[in-house]
C-alpha cells in the first residue's frame, strides 16, 4: 500500500510565514472592523491608536491614518499586542476570540467562522511562501498568470479565502492559489433528470463538439453503450473532480446504481481554477468556454453550489442583458461588453427536491458554460482581472503604480482612462436602464492597450445582475432579475459596491505610495460623473432623483453580514432585506459637485 506523505502539502506552515500571515490579516481585520464601526480605536497622545479587549488586560496599539470613506490605513509593522503590559505575538484567531462579544458572533457560529479564518491564514501563508512574481514582473505576463498571482481576495471580507471542505491535498490540487492544472471529470445525466438550456445560436451538440474532441466523444459514447444504455438518452457535462469524489458518488449513489448518472472519465483539456474557485479557464484551448461547476465547500459565507433550477433561466437572462448592452449606443461607444453564460446543464435530485429547492443538496450538480474573453480581443490588446489593481507584492510594490509608470502617461490620465472604461458604463446601466451588476475586482476584466485600460468586460452576470425598473417588459425566464427595492436604496449600489467596496481601496493604495493623492483621485471620479451627465442631458431627472453628489450615504457592512451568519450571509429569496447598514460615510465626490474642470481620457 502506497503511504501518502502527511507533511507534503504543509511546507508553507513555518513560524516565519505564520507570523507574517497573522500580521497582514490582523492589520486588515482591525482596519475593516474599525471601518464598519465594530471596534472603536482610541487615539493616544503618543500618536498611536489603541483598542482594548473586554478582558482589560489585552490591548492592541498601532499607528494609523484615517483616509476617505473612514478607511483605516495601518502600517503593519506598527501593530503591537500586550497582555498585562507584556508583549505578545499577533494571532488573528486569538483576536477574534478576545473580541467575540464585541463582534456579536453567536457561540454556535463562532467555530465555523474561526475555521474560515484559519483557512484564510493557511492560504495567506501559502501565498507568502509561493510568490513567484513581483509587480514589475507581472507587467509582461499574461491573463492567467496575473489571475493566479493575486493574493488579496475580496478586499472587504476578513475571512475571504476559506475552503471549508477541502483537505490539504485538495488545497494543493484545486485551489486558485496553487494553480495546478486540472482535468475536469465528465459524467452523463439521464434526460429525465437533466435539462440542457442554451442561447438560440447554440445547441447541445455544438457545445459538446466545441468542448470535446471527436475521439473523446466517441470514447464516452462507448462507455454508455457498454452498459447497454442509449446514448441519446443522456447529456454529457463536466463536474469538479472534488465534487464527484466527495459528494456525487455518495449522495447520488441511487442515480448511479439505477443508470441515471454514469461516470465517463476525464476530458483531455487542462483547466485552471479562477479566483472564484468553482470556475475553470481552459488553458489547453483558451478560446473555449469557461466551465463553472457546483462545489459543495463553504467559501466566504456561502456553499458554492449551483442551482439546476436557476440554470434553466441563465441563457435567457444572458441573451436579454446582452441584447440590451449591444443595442445601447453609449455602451457600445465605451466598448462595454459581457461574457455570456451561454449554455447550462442542471441535474435534479428528485429524492431531496421535496425538502426544498434551496437546500445545499439540491445545488450539487449543475454546469454552466461561459464565454472566454480571448476571442473578444483585438490585436495588441491584453487583459487582466480588475482585482490586479489592488495587488501589492511582498516587497510592498503596488501593481497599479507599476502599470501607470509603464504606460508612460500621467497617473491622472491613466485613472481617467480607467474610469471611462469601468465607471462610465456602470453609471449608464444604472441611470438609463436602472440595472446594476456586482462590479467588484474579481467580476471584471480590464482590456488594456500599451498598459492603459480601454474597456471593461463584465462577468458573472446572471446570478448577480439586478433590474430595478419594473416598467421594462421581461420574458418569463428573465423575470427573476427584477428586484423590488426602495428608491433611496438603489443609488447605494453605486455608493457601496463601487465607491466603498472598491474605490476606497484603490484610492488608498495610490495615495499611500505617492502615485496619486486621494483628493485628486476623487476629483477624477467626480469628473467622470460630470462628463457622463453632460453627455446624457436627457437623464437630468434621474441624476436629480439619484444624486451621486449628496453629502453622505448609508454604509453597507460586509463583515457584519458574515459575522451574523457565516454559513449563508444572504437570504437568497430576499437578499436586500439581509443587508447590514450601520453608520454613514461622507461622500468623497460631494466636494466636487460643481466641478467644471472636466478631464477627458486620452
Amino acid at each position: 500500500m502506497k503511504m501518502e506523505i502527511p507533511t507534503q502539502n504543509i511546507q508553507h506552515l513555518t513560524k516565519q510565514n505564520w507570523d507574517k500571515a497573522n500580521a497582514i490579516l490582523l492589520k486588515k481585520t482591525i482596519s475593516e472592523f474599525a471601518h464598519e464601526l465594530l471596534i472603536t480605536p482610541v487615539e493616544s497622545s503618543s500618536g498611536y491608536y489603541t483598542i482594548q479587549a473586554p478582558d482589560a488586560n489585552v490591548q492592541y496599539a498601532f499607528k494609523a491614518s484615517v483616509l476617505t470613506l473612514n478607511h483605516w490605513s495601518i502600517p503593519v509593522d506598527t501593530i503591537k499586542k500586550t497582555i498585562e503590559g507584556a508583549t505578545a505575538p499577533l494571532r488573528l484567531l486569538a483576536f477574534i476570540i478576545e473580541f467575540k462579544e464585541v463582534l456579536g458572533i453567536s457561540e454556535n457560529l463562532l467555530p465555523t467562522y474561526l475555521e474560515e479564518i484559519t483557512s484564510t491564514l493557511y492560504s495567506t501563508a501559502y501565498k507568502i511562501a509561493n510568490e513567484k512574481y513581483t509587480s514589475d514582473d507581472l507587467l509582461a505576463l499574461d491573463y492567467q498568470i496575473i489571475e493566479h498571482a493575486m493574493t488579496e481576495g475580496h478586499p472587504c471580507f476578513v475571512a475571504n479565502s476559506g475552503k471549508n471542505g477541502f483537505n490539504i491535498d485538495d488545497f494543493a490540487t484545486y485551489s486558485p492559489e496553487a494553480n495546478a492544472p486540472v482535468k475536469l471529470l465528465w459524467i452523463a445525466g439521464h434526460k429525465s433528470k437533466a435539462t440542457f438550456t442554451a442561447i438560440e445560436s447554440l445547441d447541445y451538440q455544438k457545445v459538446l463538439q466545441q468542448e470535446l474532441s471527436a475521439e473523446t466523444i466517441a470514447k464516452f459514447e462507448s462507455i454508455i453503450e457498454s452498459q447497454e444504455l442509449q446514448v441519446d438518452a443522456y447529456y454529457f457535462f463536466p463536474v469538479h473532480p472534488w465534487q464527484w469524489f466527495n459528494k456525487l458518488a455518495l449522495i447520488f449513489a441511487p442515480d448511479i446504481a439505477e443508470g441515471d448518472l454514469v461516470c465517463l472519465g476525464y476530458g483531455e483539456d487542462d483547466y485552471c481554477p479562477q479566483q472564484s474557485i468553482r470556475t475553470f479557464f481552459n488553458t489547453s484551448s483558451p478560446e473555449k468556454f469557461y466551465a463553472k461547476t457546483a462545489l459543495s465547500v463553504i467559501n466566504m459565507g456561502f456553499m458554492r453550489g449551483l442551482s439546476p433550477y436557476y440554470m434553466e433561466s441563465t441563457p435567457a437572462i444572458t441573451k436579454w442583458v446582452a441584447d440590451l448592452v449591444e443595442n445601447d449606443a453609449y455602451l457600445q461607444q465605451k466598448g462595454f461588453t459581457l461574457l455570456g453564460e451561454v449554455a447550462t446543464i442542471g441535474y435534479r435530485n428528485f429524492l431531496y427536491e421535496p425538502l426544498g429547492r434551496s437546500i445545499p443538496h439540491n445545488k450539487m450538480l449543475a454546469t454552466l458554460w461561459r464565454e472566454s474573453p480571448i476571442p473578444k480581443l483585438a490585436k495588441g490588446q491584453s487583459i487582466m482581472t480588475m482585482a490586479a489593481l489592488l495587488h501589492v507584492d511582498q516587497s510592498g510594490k503596488t501593481f497599479v503604480s507599476a502599470l501607470i509608470k509603464k504606460s508612460g502617461i500621467s497617473a491622472e490620465a491613466w485613472i481617467s482612462n480607467y474610469l471611462d472604461a469601468y465607471l462610465s458604463p456602470l453609471l449608464h446601466c444604472f441611470y438609463q436602464h436602472e440595472m446594476v451588476f456586482m462590479p467588484h475586482g474579481e467580476n471584471l476584466i480590464l482590456v488594456l492597450e500599451n498598459h492603459i485600460p480601454v474597456k471593461a468586460i463584465m462577468k458573472d452576470i446572471t446570478e448577480e445582475v439586478m433590474l430595478f425598473n419594473g416598467e421594462i417588459p421581461l420574458p418569463e425566464k428573465v423575470k427573476r432579475i427584477h428586484i423590488e427595492m426602495k428608491e433611496p436604496l438603489k443609488i447605494l449600489c453605486i455608493f457601496n459596491d463601487v465607491f466603498q467596496f472598491y474605490f476606497r481601496f484603490l484610492s488608498a493604495i495610490l495615495a499611500e505610495n505617492g502615485t496619486l493623492s486621494e483628493e485628486d483621485f476623487w476629483s477624477l471620479v467626480a469628473n467622470c460623473i460630470h462628463n457622463y451627465q453632460q453627455d446624457q442631458p436627457h437623464l437630468a431627472a434621474q441624476f436629480k432623483k439619484f444624486n451621486l453628489f449628496q453629502p453622505e450615504f448609508d454604509s453597507c457592512c460586509l463583515n457584519r453580514l458574515q459575522l451574523r451568519n457565516n454559513k449563508q450571509m444572504l437570504d437568497l429569496a430576499d437578499p436586500i432585506e439581509s443587508l447590514q447598514f450601520v453608520g454613514k460615510l461622507k461622500n468623497p465626490v460631494a466636494a466636487f459637485r460643481h466641478n467644471s474642470n472636466l478631464v477627458t481620457s486620452v
